[in-house]
């Protein structure tokens, strides 16, 4: 090959490979990425939605990576696991590997004891393929007698304490679905975080979350919220067969609905929504949030009236 023809055609090439990088720089870096919000007084910042690992339960690992890179790259830094999400941890784990020292990870223990809770979390760690976890929570704390467990004598939070110091976990929250025990834990323990619903039947409904809000904004918690898109329970002869494997209870109506719920709740002071494990309801969520804007009070005024009369999925009273 000719001199000048060589120097040309290496141009083209030069041209044609700077083009695809501006074209692969352009899929990760979206406009419009989805914003942050300080995670309380950690000081940390996270997407204000985050990955719920049960989105990765049952994919295969291609799948799996497939999804948590499409997350990353619209700018979700925040993800959500625990070890009762079936395999999710197997899958979160390595397709999480190549963007884990950019992320935000949070874990769970359903261990009540010392022993159960470290075994919990060691395990977690290595399927995670992790040295460490960002957040380390008491998954659904419900009943009074499970707080009065761990934190008592022998209890989970001296392996939630131990780990902190030997720099397995950073920081220590708990998840929720009672009002009562929330707030006495609230009171009972200084908590980094708080994971529980925030959503408009609850709060219209129920009366349920308000109380728990208020409490953790006075212990400038990071407020983390679970059920913004759910709306009620599956009518009897669907509980066990319902069209929605991923959800236990019934998610509001897709797209319009769940959009409002979401944004609803996205517009009290919380610093992410973890949306459903659904596939399709997690990707409404991540277009709900790149374009995120506050409701209107008509938008409002409809979401509301649309919950009036509906069987929330849970209620005050739930400690007993």
């Amino acid at each position: 090959m000719r001199r000048r023809e060589f120097i040309k055609q290496a141009a083209i090439t030069a041209a044609a490979v700077a083009s695809t990088s501006t074209l692969n720089a352009a899929a990760k870096a979206p406009s419009n990425p989805i914003a942050r919000r300080t995670l309380g007084k950690t000081g940390e910042q996270l997407s204000i939605i985050g990955f719920g690992g049960i989105v990765v339960t049952n994919e295969t690992t291609g799948e799996a990576s497939n999804i948590v890179a499409e997350a990353f790259d619209r700018g979700i830094n925040y993800f959500d696991v625990a070890p009762s999400y079936g395999n999710a941890q197997e899958r979160l784990g390595p397709a999480l590997a190549p963007y884990r020292k950019n992320c935000f990870l949070a874990c769970k223990t359903e261990g009540r004891s010392k022993d159960d809770s470290r075994a919990q979390l060691e395990e977690s760690l290595r399927l995670l393929k992790t040295d460490h976890v960002d957040l380390y929570q008491f998954h659904a704390l419900t009943k009074m007698a499970e707080l009065d467990k761990v934190l008592g004598p022998g209890g989970a939070m001296e392996t939630m304490e131990a780990a902190k110091k030997e720099g397995k976990i950073r920081y220590i929250g708990f998840s929720v679905h009672s009002a009562e025990t929330a707030v006495a834990a609230m009171e009972r323990y200084n908590f980094d975080t708080i994971l529980f619903p925030v959503n408009w039947v609850l709060f219209t409904q129920a009366g349920f979350g308000p109380q728990i809000l208020k409490k953790a904004q006075e212990k400038q918690m990071g407020i983390l919220a679970l059920k913004s898109m759910a709306k009620t329970v599956w009518p009897a002869e669907q509980k066990q067969n319902h069209p929605e494997p991923k959800c236990w209870y019934q998610p509001a109506s897709f797209p319009d609905e769940a959009s409002l719920g979401l944004r609803w709740t996205l517009g009290h002071p919380i610093t992410a929504a973890v949306p459903p494990g659904d596939e399709k309801y997690f990707r409404l969520a991540m277009d709900v949030a790149q374009n995120y804007k506050p409701l209107e009070a008509h938008e409002e005024q409809a979401l509301l009236a649309g919950g009036h009369g509906v069987e929330p999925i849970f209620r005050l009273g739930n400690d007993v």
